[in-house]
């Protein structure tokens, strides 16, 4: 598995298209919802013209996780949901997850800190089970 400075993540050698619904599954078996699909694809061609490979945004939200968040920090719902991306490379298919401890750490409150590290490592068994 890949880290960055903000979000964890490794190529899959499958396709998108066989990759994408495996991502969902592995969100729904860590207690995630996916609130939000957004084809990056589609979009960009139908507002810019603009062709590019199969990219998908899953805006993934695990209501426990965020029920005891918010009650901490009511204006975190500006870092919600916790975003996962899905796309083609030449490698395979790419699958990356935020890194809820480092996202919520910007937000300088140490009591989320727990629920933060919780979420974090969720999406990193999403990411290994792939």
């Amino acid at each position: 598995m890949e880290g960055g400075t903000y979000g964890v993540g490794r190529v899959v050698a499958a396709p998108y298209d066989e990759v994408l619904p495996k991502v969902k599954d592995a969100l729904k078996d860590e207690g995630f919802g996916v609130l939000t699909e957004i084809d990056v694809q589609a979009t960009l061609r139908a507002k810019l013209g603009v062709e590019r490979g199969k990219y998908t945004i899953l805006g993934a939200c695990s209501p426990r996780h965020a029920h005891r968040a918010l009650e901490v920090e009511p204006e975190l719902g500006l870092l919600l949901p916790c975003n996962v991306v899905v796309y083609e490379t030449e490698r395979g298919t790419r699958v990356s997850a935020i890194d809820a401890a480092a996202m919520l750490g910007a937000v300088g409150n140490p009591a989320l800190d727990e629920t933060a590290a919780d979420v974090a490592a969720h999406l990193e068994r999403v990411i290994v089970s792939l």
